[in-house]
């Protein structure tokens, strides 16, 4: 019987590096990363809940009568937005 030593080196070298990449398999966690755009989009949606609040205020308001808008804050709004 004829025995190779470097056929049973390579196999034992075989064996570890599966082992290695068994025990790396292993050791990686389940990670979660919330992107920027994500991020910008859950800022989005606080913003949009405030206006809708600060919308659902207003209708109150004009169904009551007590809503007096500032006609010179308006057009000074208007006068720098088309000014611009």
């Amino acid at each position: 019987m004829k025995i190779n030593p470097m056929h049973s080196v390579q196999a034992y070298k075989s064996q570890q590096n599966m082992q290695r990449q068994q025990q790396e398999i292993v050791k990686k966690a389940d990670q979660l990363e919330i992107s920027a755009q994500a991020k910008e989009l859950a800022k989005a949606r606080e913003f949009t809940e405030a206006r809708e609040q600060k919308v659902q205020e207003l209708k109150a308001q004009v169904q009551n009568g007590t809503y007096k808008p500032d006609v010179n804050e308006t057009a000074r709004k208007l006068y720098d937005y088309w000014n611009k």
